[in-house]
């Protein structure tokens, strides 16, 4: 099971271990419509729900539902085996009844015995959540899935659900935490905001700052005087180059001047 999936079954159990005392071993009421979905998807419903909601659970149908999932039986055959595993609850009723009758008369105006209920069941799931305390679990393509808590719900415990939060605590026990900290003398600290700086991004030079400079017509050709004048000072001296007279010029000149 992913994390996140995790993370809001936890969150919701707590939900209504908080506010309305659920706890293990949770009581999960399953129809036929829920037993139907199972079978065409081949979940193992009596291995996969207790490893989804994190606990012991006891699977439990009422006879009203088994019967009315006989009368199917040629459709939903496989549905039947699947609900005869699961424990019987005794609803109290001597004459069958449709199984959505039924559980709505265990569940009863305030859900006292604490049922899970497990249905496909669209009609049944929307009268449900006008009630509240009554955690509704479908199936979703091959995964189980609790639903979040309904208005309904919401309203009586007088919380709201947050996301990624994993405390419920109402108004008024927020205003009564405020007023035990003050005269505790126990101030809250406001972290400010931290400012950081953004990085200068490199930039590359301008390109027109990187031309060459024009030169004055006229001034290029020879070096001006200044330029002499301040090579002298500086103590540099410029050094003539010798011409080689050859050899055979030398002769000619020795013997012209010994005659």
């Amino acid at each position: 099971m992913k994390i996140t999936r995790y993370k809001k079954v936890q969150k919701y159990l707590k939900f209504y271990y908080n506010n309305f005392g659920f706890h293990q071993p949770y009581q999960v009421l399953i129809d036929g419509t829920f037993c139907f979905a199972a079978f065409k998807e081949q979940i193992n419903v009596r291995d996969q729900l207790p490893k989804y909601l994190n606990g012991q659970a006891k699977l439990l149908t009422t006879r009203c539902i088994i019967i009315e999932t006989e009368k199917v039986a040629k459709k939903a055959h496989g549905a039947l085996t699947i609900l005869k595993q699961f424990g019987i609850h005794e609803c109290g009723h001597k004459e069958p009844i449709p199984g959505s009758h039924c559980i709505l008369s265990m569940i009863g105006k305030k859900n006292d015995k604490h049922y899970i209920l497990a249905s496909q069941d669209r009609d049944l799931q929307e009268k449900l959540r006008n009630k509240p305390s009554v955690p509704l679990l479908y199936l979703h393509n091959k995964s189980p899935t609790l639903e979040k808590p309904s208005k309904a719900s919401q309203e009586k415990a007088g919380q709201t659900i947050e996301a990624n939060s994993f405390l419920f605590i109402s108004e008024t026990q927020n205003e009564a935490l405020k007023t035990m900290k003050q005269a505790l003398g126990i101030e809250e600290k406001i972290e400010e905001p931290k400012i950081i700086p953004k990085k200068k991004k490199i930039r590359n030079p301008n390109p027109l700052s990187c031309k060459k400079k024009k030169k004055k017509p006229g001034t290029a050709s020879k070096p001006s005087e200044s330029a002499q004048d301040k090579g002298v000072s500086e103590g540099k001296v410029r050094k003539r180059k010798k011409k080689k007279i050859p050899k055979h010029l030398k002769q000619q000149l020795s013997v012209s001047a010994a005659m």
